[in-house]
């Protein structure tokens, strides 16, 4: 396979396992109650019925360049329900049980999750037209694992019975030409369960019945060796109108594979930015949905230890996680209190002369009276008057003062906007705002030198309480148009 792959797979588990099991880490807390919620696939017959999904579309774009063949690997997680059996005193027997309390965990039923891939290699001439079909099955089947307890014994005392059940599904490539002279093709790639369940009864209703027949955190890994695949987010300008009609569902397309790489796509039930990547703080994998590692950690430690028997006892992976924190040095855990990253304070780098637009001085360079930038390092000053960070010294973020280009006029404060959200901004509540018009209320530049404009929305009916507040919503120049109704540009100063 592309050689991406092993460091795209890397932030596909994280994908794969997230909320797969969740703080306290036992099954019988509440929030282990509804589980599976990113990236499932049930069943047609369950999709129908209920309003959820049974296939997922990814369209993207590549050049194919020198590659001759595309790299496909579906991965999900399988169902495999899992009980709990007592040996029978004094016979060979085994009854099922909610429970079986050992020495060092509790044993109690639980759903766990396998990993399952569909990996295939096709030639892409074989992708044009109809294009290219994969069918892929699975098999029912049930597991029995002997239990014994660590009590010094090592006596047999249960066992645990896993069950899966069969489950089909199929991977549809197809390439059509984009028009032009670049030689691009647009790649539509459909993942669908194609399972024959269909509930009956009381599981006409019940989700849990659905789930051992479909795809969990299903996601596509494509590779192009050779070629290059285009950001969707950030496509070339010749094929940014291509990368708009582009329809993807249930799913989103990010380039992966490591910084730099073009080569590799990751196909995600979860928005994500090109070239995600993991924390290199994160010690491991804590399954926990949005987790913060520090919080978490802190948390399972302060546990009890009948509480940590119980998390043992639920799952494999909880029981690593509780080993993880058990066995975590004090230096792994100052670790995860935080990391600064991109502060060009704390890297010593500025902002080029000219980048905030015409009329807008460098900072530290703002006339007589203005504080100086601070300099490079975290240590504040220890002079008369308030730190650099204070709100009244903040010669970053002072309203009022700043313009920047848009669309070649000056905008300011009072400029009237049209709101044109950007596909790179992953907050869908801005899509709702496109083409509604705003008045500027400050251009605001942030500790990177990033520039953000604050806006008030027509309509809005809380605009003066926002305003009052200085709680507006605030957009990159590149996604607002000038209102062409406005034929007067913004004063410099935004006065």
């Amino acid at each position: 396979m592309t050689a991406g792959f092993e460091e795209a797979r890397r932030v596909a588990d994280a994908l794969l396992f997230e909320g797969y099991v969740l703080y306290p880490y036992r099954a019988s807390a509440r929030k282990n109650q509804l589980r599976w919620q990113f990236g499932v696939l049930v069943p047609p017959s369950w999709a129908e019925a209920h309003g959820e999904h049974a296939e997922q579309r990814t369209e993207c774009l590549l050049e194919p360049r020198r590659a001759d063949r595309l790299d496909v690997e579906l991965r999900f997680l399988q169902v495999r329900r899992r009980t709990v059996e007592r040996r029978v005193p004094g016979g060979d027997g085994w009854s099922e049980v909610p429970r079986l309390d050992l020495a060092d965990r509790v044993l109690v039923p639980w759903d766990e999750g396998e990993e399952e891939r569909v990996e295939h290699r096709i030639p892409l001439g074989q992708l044009a037209g109809e294009g290219w079909t994969l069918r892929f099955d699975r098999p029912c089947g049930v597991a029995r694992e002997p239990v014994r307890d660590h009590d010094g014994t090592g006596r047999t005392v249960g066992r645990l019975v896993r069950r899966s059940r069969a489950l089909a599904g199929e991977i549809r490539l197809a390439t059509e030409p984009l028009p032009g002279p670049y030689g691009a093709l647009r790649l539509t790639a459909t993942v669908r369960n194609m399972s024959e369940w269909a509930p009956e009864g009381r599981e006409s209703d019940d989700r849990e019945a659905a789930l051992p027949y479909s795809l969990i955190g299903a996601h596509l890994l494509l590779g192009l060796p050779g070629g290059r695949f285009l950001s969707m987010t950030d496509p070339p300008e010749w094929a940014r109108t291509a990368a708009r009609s582009c329809r993807n569902e249930h799913t989103w397309p990010v380039l992966a594979g490591g910084a730099g790489r073009d080569d590799v796509l990751l196909s995600s039930p979860i928005i994500l930015d090109d070239h995600p990547e993991i924390a290199a703080e994160s010690p491991g994998p804590l399954y926990d949905a949005t987790e913060i590692d520090e919080i978490l950690s802190l948390r399972t430690a302060a546990l009890t230890e009948q509480e940590k028997r119980e998390a043992r006892g639920t799952d494999a992976r909880a029981a690593e996680v509780i080993d993880l924190v058990d066995g975590m040095p004090a230096e792994v855990m100052e670790r995860l209190h935080g990391a600064i990253r991109g502060l060009r304070e704390v890297t010593g780098e500025r902002p080029a002369p000219g980048t905030r637009g015409p009329g807008t001085p460098d900072p530290g360079t703002r006339g007589p009276g203005t504080p100086a930038v601070p300099p490079a390092g975290l240590e504040l000053p220890t002079g008369p008057g308030l730190p650099w960070w204070d709100p009244a010294q903040d010669v970053y973020d002072r309203p009022g003062q700043d313009t920047v280009t848009v669309g070649g006029r000056l905008i300011g404060t009072g400029s009237r906007v049209v709101l044109r959200p950007g596909l790179r901004r992953s907050d869908a509540q801005d899509i709702f705002l496109a083409g509604r018009g705003a008045t500027v209320e400050a251009v605001l530049q942030d500790l990177d030198g990033e520039t953000h404009v604050a806006v008030t929305v027509d309509g809005d009916p809380g605009s003066d309480i926002r305003r009052q507040q200085g709680r507006f919503l605030y957009f990159r120049p590149d996604e607002l148009d000038p209102d062409p109704a406005c034929d007067e540009p913004a004063r410099e100063g935004g006065g």
